[in-house]
């Protein structure tokens, strides 16, 4: 494929492009993230698009959505260098989590220092529009690892414009909102992001939008609604379930407090043998960079049935009310809450918090 951008540089080709749009392909961070597609035509999008480098990139972002972190770790690495800032942002978020669900921490601490610094350039040539994306990219990778934002962070999402974002990356701001809403307990904020986003976007983007269902599944988990929670996790479902997007199924697993068990693992036990192993690898990795860097303890030896039954366990549901949401007997869920506090060396269920993602 040729590149169609005929621009011998960037900055020639954001002058066009501010001269004329419509006449130079938009060169945006996650071309797939940013695209409208009928689900069940994802990868036939992907090879639909002509650019060298657009296709590149969306083409590691589908083997990174599909689960094979693998393939898009070694898709991206001759992006990493691209002369095109959006390429190189796309390049190192992509290679980022690809290394850390495939255990190569270096190579994403390496990548999250990148996109750490490419957001704090004060380079007065970028335009607008791309200083925005940088942000929202620096600002999600720290939301989505669980890492404090810095008051240098917190400055970042005064850039994180959404009227000057492309379509998909506005929406995957507003799930970067969302989830930092949840993550400070304000479960009705979270929602009441999502629902906006929902209602006022002008075309689905399939992949941003199985994000914005699944933090929706997490509030209304949280809120101890777990029938809305199922309704939100089967739309995402629905999503992705056609192109085999399923990994940010293992990225949120444990955080969905029980409700894949509850809901995908009868009726699709393939996909949720998949998702499982998805969320140990992920986690693993995921594990060395939050720790370290946040001095917490997140429980790095439970099962993910355990995760899941301690996560509701923290929230005050009852062994009951967990036997009744995940469909396993009561005397299963005290084999596990038993298993849980032994493994963390702890005796009261009040305890469990400190040792849980929220």
């Amino acid at each position: 494929m040729e590149n169609s951008i005929e621009c011998e540089t960037e900055e020639e080709w954001f002058e066009e492009f501010l001269r004329e749009p419509e006449a130079l392909p938009g060169y945006h961070p996650m071309p797939l993230m940013n695209t409208g597609y009928e689900p069940g035509h994802c990868l036939e999008t992907v090879q639909a698009m002509e650019d060298e480098n657009l296709h590149g990139i969306a083409l590691a972002e589908y083997y990174y959505f599909t689960g094979q972190s693998d393939k898009a770790a070694r898709q991206t690495e001759s992006y990493l260098t691209n002369p095109y800032f959006s390429i190189r942002l796309s390049a190192s978020l992509i290679y980022a989590f690809a290394n850390l669900a495939t255990d190569h921490i270096h190579c994403t601490r390496r990548s999250l220092a990148e996109i750490e610094r490419v957001a704090f350039e004060n380079d007065k040539d970028l335009p607008s529009e791309m200083r925005a994306m940088a942000a929202l990219i620096a600002v999600a990778v720290k939301v989505l690892l669980h890492l404090p934002l810095s008051e240098e962070n917190r400055i970042l999402i005064e850039r994180m414009n959404l009227a000057i974002l492309p379509p998909g990356m506005r929406i995957l701001a507003c799930y970067i909102q969302a989830h930092y809403a949840y993550l400070q307990g304000d479960y009705g904020k979270s929602v009441g992001i999502v629902q906006t986003a929902l209602g006022l976007q002008p075309e689905i983007c399939p992949i941003p939008n199985i994000y914005l269902h699944l933090i929706a599944t997490m509030d209304y988990m949280s809120l101890r609604q777990p029938e809305t929670a199922r309704e939100h996790l089967l739309r995402a479902w629905e999503l992705a379930r056609p192109d085999n997007l399923i990994e940010p199924f293992g990225e949120h697993h444990g955080l969905l407090g029980g409700m894949i068990e509850a809901v995908i693992k009868k009726d699709w036990p393939d996909d949720f043998r998949r998702m499982i192993n998805i969320t140990y690898t992920f986690s693993s990795g995921w594990r060395k960079i939050h720790n370290p860097d946040t001095g917490h303890e997140v429980a790095d030896n439970l099962t993910t049935t355990e995760f899941a039954v301690a996560m509701l366990a923290a929230r005050g549901w009852t062994n009951q009310e967990i036997s009744s949401h995940i469909g396993v007997s009561l005397h299963t869920v005290k084999f596990h809450i038993a298993s849980i506090l032994s493994k963390l060396s702890i005796s009261k269920r009040s305890e469990l918090k400190q040792y849980m993602l929220w």
